[in-house]
């Protein structure tokens, strides 16, 4: 498993992440803010299956393999 996920878009996916988790746990967005985890998740392993199926890559340490 190559990562395949930057160090800007880990950033960016860990605060989505989170907020959509925070939303969900307050009430604000039940229960469409759980979809949270799958942001938060893939921006901590730095992996995603998406980016993998469509040949996309952020991450600049892996780019020239």
């Amino acid at each position: 498993m190559k990562l395949n996920v930057g160090g800007l878009d880990k950033m960016l996916r860990v605060v989505a992440g989170v907020l959509l988790i925070a939303a969900a746990v307050t009430g604000y967005f039940t229960p469409w803010g759980w979809i949270g985890i799958i942001p938060l998740v893939t921006g901590l392993v730095g992996w995603c299956p998406a980016y993998a199926i469509f040949g996309i890559n952020s991450c600049p340490l892996s780019k020239g393999e």
